[in-house]
């Protein structure tokens, strides 16, 4: 049914088809405000998850959306021991032209700027779908990817934000180059951070493939709070905190089996 989170009529292999979020999940972006709120209650809790080495980070924002949208997200990978930088580009309007270039060259900046360490990428939204191009266009200076809700696999018929991403770019939502880089198998450590629930995407559209290089990690919160909830804040900083070079899996161990879903059994339902 649309705007449920059940798994029928879905192939993980061929995502084609798959219908934008109905009435009932878009209602239920109201509650980013809360999201936010829970993970300023919860900080101190926060503050006890992996620590990280330094090493920049670069936050793309969503559609529509400014650095002060991934502000929350920037104070905690600060006060985790990461150094995070904003997009520096003023609202996101798509890629309109120079704008993934600008991107790409900020990156290779601050390779530079930090000694030739390498920069990890974590993008929401149409962000995310940035880090995954940037990632394959300089390839030699991303340590690792991180996207919340963002559509990487699925049509772009598959979103909500279709219609106003054609409107304020003033393109066609499909770009075959993009596409293609999104369809290749990572060549960097890549995380896909999703929610059944998310009003905007549907989730199957940011679900990838199995690979040794790609993860996903379910959550519930709604799109526009991807960025503020306590559980993907965890998340992203036990990703970033990977030692380069020794990349593993996320655990979903302990009490992270409460508030991390199962997405091998969402692709066991699938199959059934």
């Amino acid at each position: 049914m649309q705007g449920t989170a059940d798994t029928q009529d879905y192939d993980f292999e061929s995502p084609e088809g798959v219908r934008p979020p109905g009435f009932q999940l878009r209602a239920l972006e109201a509650r980013a405000p809360y999201e936010a709120l829970s993970s300023l209650a919860l900080w101190p809790l926060l503050q006890t998850g992996p620590r990280g080495d330094g090493h920049p980070v670069l936050v793309l924002p969503g559609l529509v959306a400014h650095d002060s949208s991934t502000r929350l997200l920037r104070k905690f990978l600060v006060q985790r021991g990461f150094a995070p930088h904003g997009w520096g580009q003023g609202i996101n309007f798509g890629p309109h032209p120079h704008v993934v270039e600008a991107c790409a060259e900020r990156i290779r900046f601050l390779f530079r700027q930090s000694g030739g360490r390498k920069v990890s990428l974590v993008g929401q939204s149409l962000g995310g779908v940035y880090a995954r191009v940037l990632a394959g266009l300089v390839e030699d200076s991303v340590r690792c990817v991180v996207t919340l809700g963002s559509p990487i696999t699925g049509p772009a018929s598959a979103t909500n934000a279709r219609r106003l991403y054609e409107a304020v770019s003033g393109r066609h939502a499909h770009h075959p180059a993009y596409s293609a880089l999104l369809r290749r198998a990572p060549h960097v450590p890549t995380t896909s951070i999703f929610s059944r629930s998310d009003g905007v995407v549907a989730w199957q559209a940011s679900v990838m493939d199995e690979h040794p290089l790609a993860e996903n990690i379910e959550v519930q919160t709604s799109h526009t709070g991807m960025a503020l909830h306590p559980a993907v804040l965890h998340a992203v900083g036990d990703r970033l905190a990977q030692p380069e070079g020794q990349w593993k899996p996320f655990r979903r161990d302990g009490l992270r089996r409460w508030i991390y879903g199962d997405t091998e059994r969402l692709r066991a339902a699938a199959a059934a």
